[in-house]
């Protein structure tokens, strides 16, 4: 089963007084990297939210967003801490006879001051509890999003490996052609050296024609990698480094079968088979 790097997900929980939201976006990356962007208030829990998220994601670059909002406002007592505003009120006080004009303030102006309001303190064991079924949740959503994404890849890979298969099969049924060509070729050659011998040359076209006919490895070789292309698209685990590495292969296979050519049909099948690589090395860059 293929799971795609790329995906967005959320979820939300309530507790206590407050609705609580979790974000989570990841985007390729080769290891798995989180970073979690929380309140003060459940910064408490940054270690088990990373834990939790670390155990069902192997691969990507992972960015857990938390944020909160209070509801049942009509519910609430609003928690004053008195000394503070002494304090603030001390300090404006003081500051106020240095100035010409001070401007008056309210005491919704002091409520809006950092450090003036009290939050109501939460039971953390209750709160942590909440805060794990809410990345559980979230995460299970993130998973499901990349797996419909993954499942999308998985189908773009197969066809670019059947459109591989048939070009291999091209290249094989063209060989014998390629191999004909050569024989003539060889024998208009050996014939000028029978008026003219240069046994050097001699040598030296029998090396070439050797290098140049020994294309079949390389075609039965990007059969099997096809193959195990298609073989490791079907596993249950992560599997974006195993393809990542076939991609390395199967394109020096390409490369060399082009290299090799002799022949205008079996350089544009090299192309095409290069092309198909190339557009999937891109896609499994996103695979897990």
């Amino acid at each position: 089963m293929t799971y795609s790097m790329t995906a967005f997900a959320s979820s939300e929980v309530k507790v206590d007084n407050i609705a609580i939201n979790c974000e989570l976006r990841s985007v390729n990356h080769r290891y798995c990297d989180i970073t979690i962007k929380t309140p003060e208030r459940f910064r408490f829990a940054e270690d088990i939210i990373r834990l939790t998220i670390n155990k069902k994601l192997k691969r990507g670059k992972i960015e857990c967003n938390l944020s909160f909002k209070k509801h049942h406002l009509s519910e609430q007592v609003l928690s004053v801490d008195m000394v503070a505003v002494q304090a603030l009120l001390s300090s404006t006080q003081a500051i106020e006879q240095l100035m010409t004009n001070p401007a008056p303030f309210t005491a919704l102006d002091i409520l809006s001051f950092p450090g003036i309001q009290k939050e109501a303190a939460s039971d953390k064991e209750l709160l942590q509890k909440a805060l794990v079924e809410l990345i559980q949740a979230a995460t299970d959503k993130l998973i499901a999003a990349r797996q419909r994404e993954g499942a999308e890849l998985e189908k773009l890979i197969s066809h670019r490996c059947t459109s591989m298969q048939k070009y291999v099969a091209q290249a094989k049924a063209r060989l014998p052609i390629v191999l004909s060509h050569l024989r003539s070729k060889l024998k208009h050659h050996i014939a000028e050296l029978v008026a003219n011998p240069d046994y050097d040359r001699v040598e030296q076209e029998m090396v070439l024609l050797t290098q140049k006919l020994d294309v079949d490895e390389e075609l039965d070789r990007l059969e099997t990698h096809i193959h195990e292309v298609l073989r490791i698209l079907a596993l249950h685990e992560p599997i974006g480094r195993r393809l990542d590495f076939l991609m390395q292969e199967m394109n020096r296979e390409a490369n060399t079968l082009g290299s090799k050519s002799v022949d205008k049909e079996m350089t544009g099948i090299s192309i095409e088979l290069k092309v198909l690589i190339e557009q999937m090395r891109e896609q499994i860059q996103n695979i897990e």
